[in-house]
């Protein structure tokens, strides 16, 4: 579905007139990036024309305030003089002329400015959102009140960086499952992997078509990841955890085109009640996981029975087709069982080999050092916590929520403060979900209750787009392809949000 059919699905912020983090009282505020722009208080493309084909040296006295002189919006004191630069390629770089704008305008206006110029530059330009940066911070303000906020005068002439808007542009058909969707993975750029709560995870290929289901697990699957991060040859390996207390393992050919029912080959057991999240080693040849029972172990991937971490426990059918030939299935034990926290591990997530993160609903975010499994770092948040992720600059951020509507994020490499350097607070109720994007060191993506996955950036408190694809809880969510956002929840689908511009 496109979204220039359907402006309510996502939604992305016109204009807040606050100067702070807070919670947006009113999610209606929020509007589509692609409707129609709208116009500004004065004859802009005449304006943009003439400021595109005035030199750069020109005086400040511009065509654009000329036109806005005609147009009545004439007092001086109600302007500001602003010059747009960007990063983006040439076809989308405005002259570089300072010409005179309401102060009043928000983004939407100053997009409608910056896609003036660039038409009068170029015909064939197609408008588009943009968002705007003033010494390295988003403007999410009308200008006149951004300035006051930051002790910016008036006088200057105020530099605009404009970057491209964040936010999906497509709605993809949603992939219907049989139960909860509770956990997903987009780390394959072909394949989305899916957990439901019948028990059973799905391989989707292109976000359309399911090719395998793996099956063996007698309860809900609560987290879910393919082993080989990335991996696009014939073959894949997963690893799913479960309500039942066991993780398993499955490699599969990724040729078939119709779903096929895939056993696991090992089934690892040694967790004393559900397991609640995975987490897979860089290197790939281990992988951790948390669990209700306050623990967190690590396993194996690989296993015979000459390893001495397994034993064969069965024969099992590699086909649904009781015909086929039979692979033996073993079950592997932990090799190492880190304690310490005193409530349920939530999440687990291994950035580099020798270090996992892990959250609790005991409130706290813990690093335990792999090779002695001792803990070095504890930091107490006073929420009980649902989810974790590492990113952000050079990975060393940490994000986190849980139980209230706020994402939170840390910065461990800053001694003596254990305070989150940001709080976003948007999100209406529980935050089930958050991952920050493979290759921004700015970006990240959160799920709530709430129904709604939100886009984040650094740069400002608001969020860039608040997707209401769900009709009910989100559980989980995660990119995809690096231009994507896909999620599952309480609705029984898998949907996928396509078209996001991040550069």
């Amino acid at each position: 579905m496109d979204i220039f059919s359907s402006p309510g699905r996502l939604c992305l912020e016109r204009a807040v007139t606050a100067t702070g983090p807070h919670i947006l009282q009113n999610p209606n505020q929020i509007n589509s990036p692609f409707e129609t722009l709208p116009k500004p208080p004065f004859p802009l493309p005449a304006a943009a024309a003439a400021a595109a084909s005035s030199s750069s040296s020109s005086p400040p006295a511009s065509a654009a305030s000329a036109a806005m002189d005609s147009g009545g919006a004439s007092d001086p004191s109600r302007q500001v003089r602003v010059r747009f630069v960007t990063k983006l390629p040439a076809p989308l770089r405005a002259p570089p002329t300072s010409i005179a704008v309401p102060a009043d305008l928000t983004r939407m206006g100053l997009s409608e400015i910056v896609n003036s110029l660039l038409l009068a530059a170029s015909p064939d330009h197609q408008a588009q959102p943009f968002d705007f940066l003033v010494d390295g911070e988003l403007v999410r303000l009308p200008l006149q009140e951004f300035l006051l906020a930051k002790g910016i005068s008036v006088e200057r002439v105020l530099e605009l960086e404009y970057v491209k808007a964040v936010a999906p542009r497509k709605q993809e058909d949603p992939c219907p499952h049989d139960d909860w969707v509770s956990a997903v993975d987009g780390s394959n750029p072909s394949f989305i992997l899916t957990g439901c709560y019948d028990g059973l995870a799905r391989i989707w290929r292109d976000a359309s078509e399911c090719t395998h289901i793996l099956e063996g697990h007698s309860d809900g699957i609560t987290s879910a990841s393919f082993i080989n991060k990335g991996e696009t040859e014939d073959r894949l390996h997963v690893v799913t955890a479960s309500k039942d207390r066991s993780l398993r393992l499955f490699k599969f050919d990724t040729s078939v085109s119709i779903p096929k029912q895939i056993g696991a080959y090992k089934i690892l057991r040694g967790h004393t009640s559900s397991v609640q999240s995975v987490a897979v080693d860089p290197s790939t040849n281990m992988i951790c996981s948390g669990s209700w029972d306050n623990s967190i172990k690590l396993w194996s991937v690989e296993g015979s029975e000459e390893d001495g971490d397994t034993v064969s426990v069965k024969k099992r059918r590699t086909n649904s087709d009781s015909s086929g030939p039979e692979e033996s299935q073993f079950e592997g034990s932990a090799t190492s069982t880190f304690l310490g926290h005193t409530q349920c591990v939530s999440a687990v997530t291994w950035p580099e080999r020798q270090t996992i993160y892990s959250a609790s609903w005991d409130h706290s975010v813990r690093l335990w050092d792999v090779q002695t499994g001792k803990e070095t770092w504890n930091m107490v948040s006073g929420k009980a916590l649902n989810c974790l992720d590492c990113g952000g600059e050079s990975s060393s951020l940490i994000a986190a929520g849980g139980s209230d509507p706020v994402l939170r994020v840390w910065d461990p490499r800053k001694p003596g403060t254990l305070a989150p350097i940001f709080q976003f607070s948007s999100h209406k109720s529980w935050i089930s979900a958050c991952k920050w994007h493979p290759s921004s060191w700015f970006h990240l993506v959160s799920s709530s209750f709430d129904g709604k996955v939100m886009l984040w950036d650094l740069r400002t408190a608001w969020p860039l787009a608040s997707v209401e694809s769900h009709k009910d809880k989100v559980l989980c969510a995660d990119w995809w392809k690096g231009d994507s956002v896909i999620s599952g929840g309480a609705d029984s689908k898998l949907c996928i949000a396509s078209g996001i511009e991040i550069v």
